[in-house]
């Protein structure tokens, strides 16, 4: 096996976020399941959405895409595979994590439709309810891959969003088949309960089938994942068959366990919770790099929980500090 030139190579949802303050009143007009994600099918209805929304904020997002970029602010190198379309927030999209030395290559989709845009509202107690438009994410195609840039991946890292269209499911199960076949880890995270509703039988068989070495998942989707309300009886059923498991647990911290070795870490005390967007997307971003630069498990835990602390205490999910500097101050 070759050594990679990256660290993390990832593949997600190529989304411009749409952030706007709203109260629980407009969440619940809107017949919104607060703190969740759903999905608009048509273009029509995210304008119509888009319209009732206060003054927005538009930054570049996408699940993994945060991830990479978070790693990025940490010092790693990293890649990104993604479906843009040939239009303005496409090339927002494309600037945005150029200019962070992420590695993105995947070319502009001309005509309909437009980049994936994610409509969120922020509540006064930081919670984020999403409103995604897939738009041209969905339909990121098998040869859009780069498999080079895939094999030189030490980790490829998937979201369980962007599982949902036929697609581009299909292109992440080749990836999967060119980093195994190159030696890489697989990660993926499971992203929101919604996901498994609909794709929990495939996420169940790629972790039966051995395909993914670390597996990050919030206490919700975990115990949905299992099919269990028990948080410890879902980690005692999952953990057996990944070589790393991550579950976040919000203020209740977070726990790992890899190869029967059980670890746990606090939640990073902040002053104020501002906005919980991409918390479990830079928590990711810290336990990767951590991994990717030989860290043991307590320690990639720890820069997890930085990272997202980090990111909950501001509106946004990219880092707004120097990421390497305040890991400094909090892990030494």
């Amino acid at each position: 096996m070759t050594t990679a030139r990256y660290d993390v190579v990832a593949i997600g949802n190529a989304i411009v976020d749409v952030l706007a303050q709203a109260d629980d009143a407009f969440i619940a007009q809107e017949g919104m399941t607060k703190g969740s994600m759903q999905l608009m099918f048509s273009p029509e209805d995210a304008d119509a959405l888009y319209a009732k929304m206060g003054p927005g904020q538009e930054v570049s997002g996408g699940s993994a895409a945060n991830t990479v970029a978070g790693i990025a602010a940490l010092g790693g190198k990293c890649g990104f595979i993604g479906q843009v379309a040939d239009d303005e927030l496409g090339e927002i999209f494309a600037h945005d994590i150029r200019s962070l030395g992420i590695r993105f290559d995947t070319a502009a989709r001309s005509g309909d439709p437009s980049t994936a845009r994610c409509l969120i509202f922020v509540t006064p107690d930081g919670q984020r309810t999403m409103n995604t438009f897939l738009g041209a994410s969905q339909f990121l195609p098998e040869a859009a891959l780069d498999r080079e840039l895939i094999a030189d991946g030490a980790i490829l890292y998937l979201e369980g969003y962007l599982w949902d269209p036929e697609e581009p499911r299909a292109a992440m199960r080749a990836a999967i088949e060119v980093a195994r076949k190159a030696g890489r880890k697989v990660a993926f995270t499971l992203s929101d309960v919604f996901c498994i509703s609909r794709h929990g039988d495939d996420f169940r068989r790629l972790i039966a089938d051995g395909l993914i070495d670390i597996l990050f998942a919030n206490e919700n989707e975990l115990t949905a994942l299992a099919r269990i309300d028990d948080f410890d009886a879902a980690v005692a059923g999952i953990a057996p068959q990944v070589t790393t498991l991550v579950a976040t647990r919000s203020e209740k911290g977070a726990i790992a366990v890899s190869h029967g070795e059980t670890v746990s870490v606090p939640a990073e005390p902040i002053e104020r919770v501002v906005d919980t967007t991409g918390a479990g997307d830079l928590f990711a971003a810290g336990f990767l790099h951590g991994q990717a630069q030989g860290m043991n498990l307590a320690k990639s835990l720890k820069l997890g929980a930085i990272c997202a602390g980090e990111i909950i205490s501001h509106v946004g999910a990219r880092p707004q500090c120097d990421m390497k500097a305040l890991i400094t101050e909090r892990l030494g």
